[in-house]
């Protein structure tokens, strides 16, 4: 192990997947800061990845979120994690502050995915409760997701995206929480940017060479990111 990691406050890194992946989208990442000595965890929202619940029954974040939230509840009391993702790691950053050290933010935090044609196009609605009803759950138009969200990421792992990429419950991108000064706002924040994400405006970009999908097209760049990052002082 890298003296200058071991002698860090914080090396364990929690990484959280976007809508529709699971853990297995981060295992470039996660395989590289494990090698360089760092411990990492990779979490499956409910119904993403191996978590087999059917995305179009979860009605709250809180529910969408819960596998996330309960890690940070069995964390022992002084343990500290740096958290990777997107607006799940904002909510679970509220709740569980003192567990908290660092968060890293991806462009789709700052932005909401969905806001150029392409992207739109790419989503499609699923109504588990007929039209009548809002949608339950969002899926991906699997033709258009090397234009959207892989442009820079290898035949091989397009293909492994297309195979394990799951509907996105719909609940959870409506639903309106608070974030706190003391909470979520005491918590050293960073954020990421790619600079060809087809799926974000190119004002909020800055990782070169990377699409949407930085921990696929481009998981070099990305963790020298990460290890800049945990060297960080918290002050």
């Amino acid at each position: 192990m890298d003296t200058e990691v071991e002698n860090l406050e914080t090396k364990h890194y929690i990484l959280v997947h976007g809508g529709g992946f699971g853990a297995w989208c981060r295992y470039k990442t996660a395989t590289l800061l494990k090698e360089t000595g760092y411990q990492v965890d990779a979490i499956n929202l409910t119904s993403s990845g191996a978590n087999s619940y059917d995305s179009n029954n979860i009605t709250t974040l809180s529910e969408y979120v819960k596998p996330l939230t309960d890690f940070l509840d069995n964390l022992l009391d002084g343990n500290k994690v740096i958290l990777v993702g997107d607006v799940c790691v904002s909510y679970a950053m509220e709740l569980h502050r003192s567990k908290v050290s660092k968060a890293v933010f991806f462009a789709a935090a700052m932005e909401k995915i969905g806001s150029n044609d392409l992207c739109q196009r790419s989503q499609k609605f699923l109504y588990a409760n007929c039209k009548n009803h809002a949608p339950t759950a969002i899926d991906f138009d699997k033709s258009l997701l090397k234009d959207v969200m892989f442009n820079q990421t290898t035949a091989k792992d397009v293909d492994l995206a297309s195979v394990l990429l799951m509907s996105i419950p719909f609940a959870p991108l409506t639903e309106k929480f608070s974030l706190s000064a003391t909470n979520y706002g005491s918590i050293p924040r960073f954020f990421v940017k790619m600079l060809e994400d087809f799926a974000i405006s190119l004002s909020l970009q800055e990782i070169e060479g990377s699409d949407h999908s930085p921990f696929l097209s481009k998981p070099q760049a990305l963790h020298k990111i990460l290890l800049e990052i945990s060297k960080v002082p918290v002050k």
